[in-house]
Formats: C-alpha cells, structure tokens, sequence
C-alpha cells in the first residue's frame, strides 16, 4: 500500500472534503487549521461506537461543548491526535480485516505495552501511536506480537 493511499485513507476517516486529491501536505494544512468536531463524532463512531469517554481522549469534555456551541474547529494539537488515532485504527483494519477485532485489539490491554491500551497509548503520543503500530506489524508480518 502507497504511503499516498494511506493518506487518502486517513481523509476518508476524518471526512475531509476530496480525500482522493489529498497529499502529505495538505492533510498537514488540514491538521495545522484544525480538523472539524464532526471529523472527531465521525472516528468515535468508527472506533468506539456508543462509548461518550472516547471524544475526551481527545479534547475534554468542557472544551469539546464549547467548540460545538462556537461551532469552531479542533486545535492543531486535538487535530494532530485525532488524526494519530485514525491512523492506528486504519492500521488495525488493515491487519485484522474486520472491525469488531480492529476493536478489541484496541480496546484490550495488552502484555508488550505493560498492560496498557493500545488505543489509550496511541492518543497519548506520536511515540505511543509508533509502539502500537510496530505491534501491529508484527502481527501482519507474522511476528510473535
């Protein structure tokens, strides 16, 4: 899979307008302006549908109520995590085929992250997303994961 594809991949999860037309660049223009609060309802209800704590992940609850009332975008910051999530998630569809086990895989602690989420770890940092990912290509690869 292209590195470009993954990127479009990525817009269609955020709903971003045109993914097919988007770049490196421009995703990074789209986190740098912030990213929609219906780019963040649209990936909670991928990843965690019916669960309300997944959206303070991101952004806390107050800010999140304020930025729906203001009708104003994510911050960089949110935007730069939410789009880290997405693209963990996009990786574990990728290896598990299925998102019920996409899910579970982030949902469940796991033993090589000291008992920690994989999707708790992935939000926390870029370097955690990292860790998580390498797991998951451990398991597509056929590693001991």
């Amino acid at each position: 899979m292209s590195a470009h594809t993954e990127v479009q991949q990525l817009g269609e999860l955020l709903g971003l307008p045109d993914p097919a037309g988007l770049s490196h660049l421009s995703l990074s223009e789209e986190l740098v302006h912030g990213l929609s609060v219906s780019a963040l309802d649209r990936l909670a209800q991928e990843i965690a549908p019916g669960d309300k704590a997944f959206p303070e992940m991101i952004v806390s609850r107050a800010t999140l109520k304020r930025r729906r009332r203001e009708k104003r975008p994510l911050s960089a910051y949110e935007s730069e995590k939410l789009a880290r999530t997405a693209g963990v998630w996009r990786m574990a569809l990728d290896v598990y085929r299925d998102e019920d086990h996409a899910r579970r895989f982030l949902h469940q602690p796991h033993p090589l992250l000291e008992g920690r989420t994989p999707l708790a770890l992935a939000v926390e940092s870029s370097v955690g997303a990292e860790a998580v990912e390498h797991i998951l290509g451990r398991l597509k690869y056929g590693s001991a994961a």
